[in-house]
């Protein structure tokens, strides 16, 4: 990240019925009957109703994500459809009338994956969410695009509406070289499930004021700031793997935004010789920050927070923590120290950060 400038759908093993949406409902017609006819109509119907895609930048909250869908298979054998995940997406129909799964066989894809608007309701699952994994190596020095050289870095890059990630790894492999980031969700509705996303700074990327996006049971590595954007970001049982000692979170949440990172039900952990942790600081002046239910190792600085350098910043951010613990002890040990500019919440409070609350009624059908 640049710094601020002062001025499940799981496909069945058996791929017998892939490309067959109508194959359950299928009607034995007696002759010529018209009672016959018209049930075959109505079942069609139903499978090939169109769902209404939502205007770029908006959040539908009637999408439908359990939908009959067409499947494509990427293997790097040579076993499936395609060898090239990218090559699956650019030959995926322009906004499909149904969910699109791309199956994605274990192996290690190297490639630079953009899912782009025109193609929402994309489903990348893979086989095995240790041994299917999507890597490239882009950095900002690499790409010399100028000052936002960041945002050209990731290796995954969702721009579209409804994409559903689960099962395998994301992970940019250009090692501590600067900015570099592994996954990047620009657009709503987008849930990353079982999956792990591995970088160094700035690993996982989240914009958009209208955008929500729910890790699940995910892995997220990084060393500086590498959970960071303006989007709605809730993060759940999921571990967070601090690399250096230095920033977790760099929200940059816009002004009047109800909520900006939100994890809850977490595990930070530090690696080997990781010892000066910050939960966060704002890249912008009201980024917003909530830790529930999280356990915490002794790596994490007892202040927890950091004004970036910025007095001011300490009126708008927004920091809180609830039941923040150690990660052996079930008990809230939150330090004396912590930044006085920062909140612990109550019970009550702590019970408007729920998963349908932060990310709207779309989470409802998935």
């Amino acid at each position: 990240m640049t710094m601020p400038s002062n001025n499940k759908n799981q496909p069945s093993n058996s791929l017998e019925n892939r490309r067959r949406p109508y194959g359950k409902y299928r009607v034995r017609l007696a002759g010529s009957s018209i009672f016959s006819c018209l049930i075959m109509g109505c079942l069609l119907l139903l499978q090939v109703s169109p769902l209404q895609a939502a205007p770029a930048g908006k959040t539908n909250g009637t999408r439908l994500y359990k939908q009959s869908a067409d499947t494509l298979i990427v293997a790097k054998d040579g076993s499936g459809d395609y060898s090239s995940i990218q090559k699956a997406i650019e030959d995926a129909k322009a906004y499909p009338p149904r969910r699109i799964i791309i199956y994605i066989k274990k192996g290690v894809y190297n490639e630079q994956v953009r899912i782009p608007v025109w193609s929402p309701d994309i489903s990348l699952v893979g086989e095995d969410r240790e041994g299917t994994v999507i890597a490239y190596g882009s950095y900002f020095g690499q790409v010399d695009k100028g000052r936002n050289s960041t945002f050209y870095t990731a290796t995954l890059s969702v721009e579209a509406t409804g994409v559903i990630v689960q099962h395998l790894t994301i992970e940019n492999t250009a090692g501590p070289v600067g900015q570099a980031i592994a996954l990047s969700v620009s657009n709503d509705q987008c849930l990353v499930e079982d999956c792990n996303i591995k970088g160094n700074q700035d690993t996982f990327f989240a914009t958009g004021p209208y955008t929500h996006v729910w890790l699940k049971n995910c892995l997220v590595s990084g060393t500086t700031d590498f959970l960071f954007g303006d989007a709605t970001v809730l993060v759940s049982h999921s571990t967070i793997l601090c690399k250096a000692d230095s920033y977790i979170v760099a929200a940059s949440t816009n002004k009047g935004q109800p909520f900006g990172f939100v994890l809850d039900h977490c595990t930070l952990l530090g690696a080997t010789d990781v010892k000066q942790v910050f939960l966060g600081r704002p890249w912008r002046p009201y980024a917003k920050t909530v830790y529930l239910n999280t356990a915490m190792g002794s790596f994490i600085r007892p202040v927890g927070w950091d004004n970036w350098r910025s007095k001011a910043n300490e009126a708008t951010a927004y920091y809180a923590e609830y039941n923040s613990h150690a990660n052996k002890a079930p008990s809230a040990t939150v330090p004396a120290e912590r930044a006085s500019w920062s909140h612990q919440l109550t019970g009550q409070e702590a019970e408007n950060y729920t998963p349908e609350k932060i990310l709207g009624n779309w989470i409802r059908q998935l």
